[in-house]
């Protein structure tokens, strides 16, 4: 299981971002191995991006190897949650 606070480059963050945008959502979900989110989302400038897939790809972004779906959660204690500690907008983060 991925260590959440092992990731803490915005910059690698914005890169997935980046690629999300210049790929579309169905391409970047599907070159990574991940669904769409259910429950939580980034949202910036009135776009949206699922934020387990943008957390896994950024990892890679950080650290060489993107994380696969299985291997960490995505929800509030996982990847949505650094995410906005990161100082992102996560939709359903309260």
């Amino acid at each position: 299981m991925a260590r959440y606070s092992t990731l803490t480059d915005r910059s690698a963050v914005q890169r997935a971002l980046e690629e999300f945008d210049r790929i579309g959502r169905d391409a970047f979900l599907h070159k990574y191995g991940f669904g769409p989110a259910r429950h939580y989302l980034v949202t910036i400038a009135g776009r949206t991006y699922d934020s387990k897939a943008i957390f896994g790809v950024a990892y890679g972004y950080q650290h060489g190897t993107p994380l696969a779906s299985d291997e960490f959660s995505g929800g509030k204690a996982g990847a949505a949650g650094r995410l906005a500690e990161l100082g992102f907008t996560v939709t359903g983060i309260s």
